[in-house]
């Protein structure tokens, strides 16, 4: 009998590690598959960040030439700060241009603008007229990939921000795609921030003008606040 108990105390030992070790197992093999799980949703949920940027709109004589001037001063636009973002096209003047590019340095920024070299650099690349600098901290912007080049910038002055943006959450997204209109961006302008920009993706281009500009928009535009005739330009996206 004392030597079956002597058997018997090793047996038992190992079948206690076993269990252990298999429960421990189990455990992990549990656990992993939640953990891959969080790393996965915190890897997929984008956070959106604001950003700065400048908006240069002007006419040219002739794009291609403008275009080709415009590219060979990337170097000098990056020493100040500023990247190429978008460039657009007016839809009624092909020749009017919307450029937008993003800055990390607003001053240095508003410096760029008043620099003579750049001021001899349009003069050579063909721009008529003056050009208009703006700059806005973007507070929303949908950056996802959508076969709609057509857009719409819709640029006016509220009363009160906060009032004017619940108004128009208030009116929806939904709404405003049935209206052939796609919220793509929204913006303040740094040295006035109730000078407010939306930009619209334009899935059709008879709607969203009837809805732009009917009675309907304009009373919801004066429940809101905005202050002034609205200012908008059609343009398409070519880079």
């Amino acid at each position: 009998m004392e030597n079956f108990k002597k058997k018997f105390k090793p047996l038992l030992l190992l079948v206690l590690v076993a269990s252990f070790l298999s429960c421990k197992n189990n455990k992990a093999e549990k656990t992993e598959p939640e953990n891959a799980m969080q790393k996965g949703t915190a890897t997929t949920v984008a956070v959106f960040e604001p950003f700065e940027v400048i908006g240069i709109k002007h006419k040219v004589a002739d794009y291609d030439k403008w275009r080709k001037e415009y590219d060979s001063h990337d170097s000098m636009r990056m020493a100040y700060g500023i990247s190429h973002y978008m460039i657009g096209r007016g839809i009624d003047d092909s020749n009017l241009i919307m450029i937008i590019d993003k800055i990390n340095d607003v001053p240095k920024a508003k410096e760029f603008s008043v620099l003579p070299d750049l001021k001899e650099k349009m003069k050579k690349a063909g721009v008529i007229g003056k050009p208009e600098f703006t700059y806005y901290d973007v507070v929303r912007n949908d950056d996802t990939q959508i076969d709609q080049k057509d857009r719409l910038m819709v640029t006016h002055r509220v009363k009160d921000f906060d009032a004017w943006i619940k108004v128009y959450d208030t009116e929806g997204t939904a709404k405003r795609m049935e209206e052939g209109l796609i919220d793509r961006g929204l913006a303040r302008s740094i040295d006035d921030p109730n000078m407010v920009t939306i930009v619209f993706a334009i899935t059709d281009m008879k709607k969203a003008k009837s809805s732009i500009n009917s009675e309907a928009k304009k009373k919801l535009m004066m429940d809101a606040g905005v202050e002034g005739t609205p200012q908008m330009f059609f343009y398409k996206i070519v880079d």
